[in-house]
């Protein structure tokens, strides 16, 4: 089954769950405002993506700037990333899919439509 963390008022997530829609794709939505991925999560879905741990950040997100992560980032280990990033799921990028076999955060959607077939 696929998961979708998203965010109601965020027009990318909408764009990205039209696009399941109307391919006929099932999937779970979560919200990831109300119902963030807690650090152990976090690290699993990090590791299955293959991806550098940075592009979880929601790097456009208010809270992001606000507490000045792009200054940040570069000095902390992986293990503080974790932390913050399961600290507030606003600092997840999103939409975040996630399928059987890889995890894949904002929408592209040849990136999307390559994952979900």
């Amino acid at each position: 089954m696929i998961k979708v963390y998203c965010y109601a008022k965020c027009t990318t997530c909408k764009k990205a769950l039209k696009w399941l829609d109307d391919n006929k794709i099932s999937y779970e939505e979560i919200d990831i405002k109300g119902n963030h991925p807690d650090e152990k999560t976090i690290r699993e879905l990090h590791k299955k993506s293959g991806l550098p741990l940075k592009r979880f950040f929601n790097t456009s997100g208010q809270l992001y700037r606000e507490m000045e992560l792009s200054k940040k980032l570069p000095e902390m280990s992986e293990d503080e990333m974790y932390k913050i990033l399961s600290s507030d799921g606003m600092l997840v990028k999103r939409p975040l899919l996630i399928t059987d076999k890889t995890v894949i955060p904002g929408f592209k959607e040849e990136t999307w439509k390559e994952a979900t077939k």
